[in-house]
């Protein structure tokens, strides 16, 4: 019997193997597209990106603004409560108005939206720029730069993000641009994990061949990480990047939430969550929307993220082929046992006959038990 196996599917499986010559694009794209959850979650984001963009429109057609105080909607009797049901939904307002002030509670959910979002990106934007430079910079450095540049990578990484932020923002002045300020601390704390990880790829990369002929080309260092090994890092910085966004998103929502992030009246997820903590019960909705807006967040960031980085690791199909073999080899095996004597073509007839499958072939398990069975 030949030793070239064929790789069987079983029904309804998602086919995740790449033919040759086929782009690296387009094989992200196919193993990607075969996770459901993953084209879910990037749906979400899709959807809460495009919402964050439209702000402005959404809240025009709307017909409010994220600022204006609305007092003949508040309660003053009962405390700043929102008249009417269901925190004052109406028409006019769609999710009602916020408890005291009476700002329309749709137009902030949507503009928090953009902060949130912005800041986690600018963020991630700064974290992967630096840690991509000193990760790519200490693995290529002399022996003397590598250890100041990690032992200093290794200070950053121990040092508490959270502690630190609120130290940093609650010593600039008011004035700064909040949330520019609040990206940019995060960004400056929390690059040492993206460092290590690129230093780490990098001295692999250094010992492959095509990095050795460039060397012997000619080709400078800088030139040579910038044509050769940073395209091999792309990526690792990339699911990197995908993990990034949604805890930073946490971090800028626990910032504003402990009242050193983004200030009112610019409106955010973390802050809207501050104010509603002496709501909850006679305006729920204060509470609930920010809550799942920001847990719906980062729940699909982090499936997408997790996606992301099993489509871009290249042992992933043949995990999963090795798995189908290991169900199909042990069908074949007992179609084997009732079939003996007839050779592995009638075993792996029997096996797709038993589960409807009509795949002809077997995996490379399926095949090696089929031919101890016909021996």
């Amino acid at each position: 019997m030949s030793d070239v196996l064929v790789a069987s599917q079983a029904p309804g499986a998602a086919d995740l193997s790449v033919a040759p010559g086929v782009s690296g694009a387009r094989q992200f794209w196919r193993r990607l597209s075969a996770q459901r959850a993953a084209l879910a979650a990037a749906a979400v984001v899709a959807l809460l990106v495009l919402v964050a963009l439209a702000a402005p429109l959404l809240t025009a057609i709307e017909g409010q603004d994220p600022t204006t105080y609305h007092p003949d909607l508040i309660d003053s009797a009962r405390g700043g409560v929102p008249v009417g049901s269901f925190g004052g939904m109406s028409g006019d307002h769609w999710l009602g108005v916020e408890p005291q002030t009476g700002r329309d509670l749709f137009a902030r959910l949507v503009y928090g939206a953009r902060v949130s979002l912005g800041v986690a990106l600018a963020a991630t934007v700064v974290q992967i720029v630096i840690g991509v430079v000193v990760g790519v910079a200490a693995a290529l450095g002399t022996r003397w730069v590598d250890q100041l540049l990690s032992r200093f990578t290794d200070i950053i990484v121990a040092l508490p993000l959270m502690i630190m932020s609120l130290a940093l923002l609650a010593i600039v002045p008011s004035g700064f641009p909040r949330p520019v300020l609040v990206a940019g601390v995060i960004g400056l704390i929390a690059w040492g994990n993206i460092a290590k990880i690129v230093r780490a790829q990098t001295l692999t990369l250094k010992g492959l061949d095509y990095v050795f002929a460039a060397r012997l080309s000619g080709w400078g260092t800088w030139r040579i990480a910038r044509r050769e090994l940073l395209p091999g890092l792309a990526a690792p910085v990339i699911t990197y990047a995908a993990i990034l966004i949604p805890s930073n998103i946490s971090v800028e929502a626990a910032l504003s939430f402990l009242g050193v992030g983004v200030k009112p009246p610019t409106p955010s997820w973390g802050q809207m969550l501050t104010a509603a903590d002496v709501w909850y019960q006679a305006a729920p909705q204060y509470l609930l929307l920010p809550a799942g807006a920001l847990f719906v967040t980062v729940l699909a960031l982090t499936v997408l993220g997790d996606g992301v980085r099993t489509a871009l690791d290249p042992r992933a199909a043949s995990r999963l082929r090795v798995g189908t073999g290991r169900r199909r080899e042990a069908k074949v095996t007992q179609s084997v046992a009732a079939a003996e004597g007839d050779g592995v073509a009638g075993a792996v007839a029997a096996a797709d006959e038993a589960d409807g499958s009509g795949v002809s072939g077997v995996s490379g398990g399926s095949g090696g038990s089929g031919r101890g069975g016909a021996s």
